[in-house]
């Protein structure tokens, strides 16, 4: 069963949430997905990870993060002026929201296991950010996450403060999307406290799998490395798979699945039953 509603956060912004339930399986443990830079839920592999999993036993909540620029429209951007105001701290505070909102029962399903957070590129050092700061998620899975939030040239930046925004192209779409100085503010302020991704991997007290492709040309396998290189080595996975890039050979719309993200999947769902597992 899949149910899409609105729910609102503590800052009084709308997420779009969908839920993946499994009734014949009656799961007591759930996984969160949280969608990257230029993401959304329904991109791609987003709903069919999120059967993949409800299969298996799982109940999983997906959601977009309320600047991430989709509006009713499930496939455009149309949001662009919430797009341009995002930040990391947002996100951040939207995904804390939606832990909280789940262990209260706002999902019309009463979580009595645990909680296992899924998070892809940019969305991955959104969650690590969040759960380093809480002892209520039991493991973390890492796609093509990144380790900097910096990603930015010297020039850029200074062009950016300048101009007072800078533009990224969406390659799929081709439009110009506007990234506001707010963003670059808020990393340039917060890089030492609460967005300090070394920080937080140090902190992390769960089960954590980093899983990346060697052939990732939007965030090189190197930055997973790096993620690596701070956590708890007695907890963590790292999960190298050959041959393959950034969304493991997936595309959007999504045309069918593929033999990594299949491996992928399977290695991701033994980590959380393992690691969820009462």
């Amino acid at each position: 069963m899949i149910r899409e509603f609105n729910l609102t956060t503590s800052k009084g912004n709308q997420l779009q949430i969908s839920t993946y339930l499994n009734e014949k399986l009656s799961p007591s443990n759930a996984i969160i997905f949280v969608h990257g830079f230029k993401g959304f839920k329904d991109w791609g592999f987003g709903p069919y990870l999120s059967k993949y999993f409800s299969d298996r036993g799982f109940f999983v909540v997906s959601f977009n993060f309320s600047h991430n620029g989709f509006g009713n429209n499930k496939t455009e951007f149309t949001e662009l002026d919430k797009f341009a105001n995002n930040t990391i701290s947002l996100e951040v505070s939207e995904l804390g929201d939606i832990i909280d909102l789940m262990k209260n029962g706002s999902f019309d399903l009463e979580i009595k296991g645990k909680i296992g957070i899924l998070g892809h590129s940019r969305g991955g050092a959104v969650t690590l950010l969040t759960v380093s700061k809480r002892n209520d998620v039991s493991s973390v899975a890492l796609w093509a996450s990144i380790s900097k939030l910096d990603r930015y040239s010297e020039r850029q930046k200074s062009e950016w403060k300048k101009k007072g925004y800078f533009e990224v192209l969406n390659t799929r779409t081709n439009q110009l999307m506007r990234l506001n100085v707010t963003l670059l503010e808020d990393i340039e302020k917060n890089s030492s406290d609460t967005l300090n991704l070394e920080k937080s991997v140090r902190n992390l007290n769960c089960p954590l799998l980093i899983a990346h492709g060697d052939q990732d040309l939007a965030v090189p396998i190197n930055e997973a490395e790096q993620i690596y290189s701070w956590a708890d080595k007695s907890k963590t996975e790292f999960y190298k798979i050959f041959g393959t890039g950034h969304t493991f050979d997936i595309t959007h719309p999504f045309n069918g699945t593929s033999e990594k993200f299949e491996k992928l999947l399977n290695k991701t769902a033994i980590f959380f039953e393992r690691n969820l597992t009462l």
